[in-house]
């Protein structure tokens, strides 16, 4: 591989840095170009680590140069939502607030695991304030823009991740998601996200927002990109209470396997509506391509939703007390009227919506006793205006920032595992739709995505 283009995965990046056809050194220059090219217009950095990157790349390279044993992502750049640690920055989490905080003393877990396995970390990317968000939009530093459209919204909070990859300026992007924040950017912009089981991934060196929802993983352009960056962030952490002990399970060994053997169905009733046309016809085509007619109720799924709604606000209402007390001022306005409420939630609300969750869990692990994979759509509509407020689906008017994580939240709530798997539209917007699996499963929804991809059915090229 003499160069490397906007589209280069992060696995040909890897084999060819590996096997001495590319340098990290050049790669890591070819990505900060694009960087300082195009981010002007996609907003996705909020800062990057030229100096780091480039160190990294040339200790990879003398390594290479020396004969010595490289890992699985080596020279692959990727980058971070500004919620997670980098050592030597202040984490922001998308707030001014932050700013004023010392710099993170180390990386966090996830960064250490991705360069442990010859990744380059190349910077921070922008968010929603706080997580709080769906649409991609900061007060503070501006949107991130969709590259598909860059007057249209990446969707949130993982905004900057979701630009990130989708604009080419890096092949792998890590993001958290709470009620839909990796899924819903992936389907805006167009890349596929996974996020896994709830604690399957370690958070520590991460500035949580919803410590009972909140999980972390990645974007990227394939889904062999996707496997291959969570396989090497599995594994317990101590430092993390609710990561589970179970030891790595491999899932990019298993993604030629294919669909030979899985149960696939379709979310019925609550996500069916609302949708508009190109929604519904990305979960048909998929569906149809997957041999799947059958369909299964998750019953309670608007009342889950509306738990999970008072669960985040609660709980984040309640970690941001002391800010909103002191400097209420330094909040995007928005955020703070919604974390002002959440602190004033009663605390016998907060019990019933947990005690709801487990109902909830154990209603849906029942439905889906008999199925491996779900499909349900991931928004209910591709990419709103960065202006938009409301949109209109089956002549109903609607706020698109309540919407747009509709599909993704129930399943957050009770941390099952699911892939984001973009369709391209000819229109140029795409829209994606999420296959779910059972608890610590990921390979399955892998798989199924996998199989999709080299169909031609979902695919995530660079805009």
């Amino acid at each position: 591989m003499s160069a490397i283009d906007k589209d280069t995965t992060a696995a040909a990046i890897a084999s060819a840095v590996s096997a001495g056809k590319a340098t990290a050194a050049a790669v890591v220059e070819h990505v900060l170009q694009r960087i300082d090219t195009l981010d002007e217009t996609y907003n996705a950095f909020t800062a990057v680590v030229a100096g780091r990157a480039r160190q990294k790349a040339a200790a990879i390279d003398a390594a290479i140069a020396a004969g010595k044993a490289v890992g699985p992502l080596t020279g692959v750049p990727f980058a971070v939502k500004n919620l997670i640690d980098i050592a030597g920055l202040p984490t922001l989490a998308g707030s001014r607030i932050n700013a004023d905080n010392p710099p993170a003393a180390r990386d966090a877990t996830l960064v250490q695991r991705l360069e442990a396995a010859g990744a380059i970390l190349v910077g921070g990317l922008n968010m929603g304030e706080y997580a709080y968000d769906f649409t991609g939009r900061n007060a503070h530093v501006g949107p991130s823009c969709n590259p598909r459209d860059p007057t249209r919204m990446t969707g949130g909070s993982s905004g900057g991740s979701g630009a990130a990859v989708a604009g080419g300026l890096v092949p792998l992007a890590l993001g958290s998601d709470t009620n839909g924040s990796i899924r819903v950017p992936s389907s805006l912009c167009g890349t596929f996200g996974l996020k896994p089981t709830y604690g399957r991934l370690s958070r520590t060196g991460a500035f949580l927002f919803c410590d009972s929802l909140d999980h972390l993983g990645p974007l990227a352009r394939s889904v062999r990109d996707l496997a291959a960056s969570f396989d090497v962030m599995q594994g317990p952490d101590a430092a993390d209470p609710v990561c589970t002990e179970r030891p790595p399970e491999p899932t990019l060994s298993r993604l030629d396997d294919g669909i030979a053997g899985l149960r696939i169905a379709i979310a019925g009733d609550d996500f069916e509506h609302p949708l508009e046309p190109v929604a519904a016809t990305a979960v048909a085509t998929v569906a149809k391509a997957l041999g799947a007619t059958h369909k299964v109720a998750l019953p309670g799924t608007a009342r889950a939703r509306g738990c999970a709604s008072l669960i985040t606000t609660a709980e984040g209402g309640t970690l941001h007390l002391s800010r909103l007390r002191t400097r209420a001022a330094d909040f995007d306005p928005d955020t703070r009227e919604r974390f002002m409420a959440g602190a004033l939630t009663p605390a016998a609300w907060y019990i019933q919506a947990q005690r709801f969750r487990r109902q909830y869990r154990q209603r849906v692990l029942e439905a889906l006793q008999d199925v491996d994979v779900l499909i349900a759509p991931a928004t209910p509509m591709t990419a709103p205006r960065l202006d938009q407020i409301t949109t209109t689906i089956s002549g109903v008017e609607m706020p698109v920032r309540a919407i747009l994580g509709l599909f993704t939240q129930p399943f957050s709530f009770i941390g099952l595992p699911a892939v984001a798997a973009p369709l391209q539209q000819s229109g140029g917007l795409p829209i994606a739709v999420q296959l779910i699996a059972k608890p610590f499963d990921e390979q399955a929804a892998l798989r199924t995505a996998h199989w999709l991809e080299r169909r031609g059915i979902c695919a995530a090229p660079a805009a």
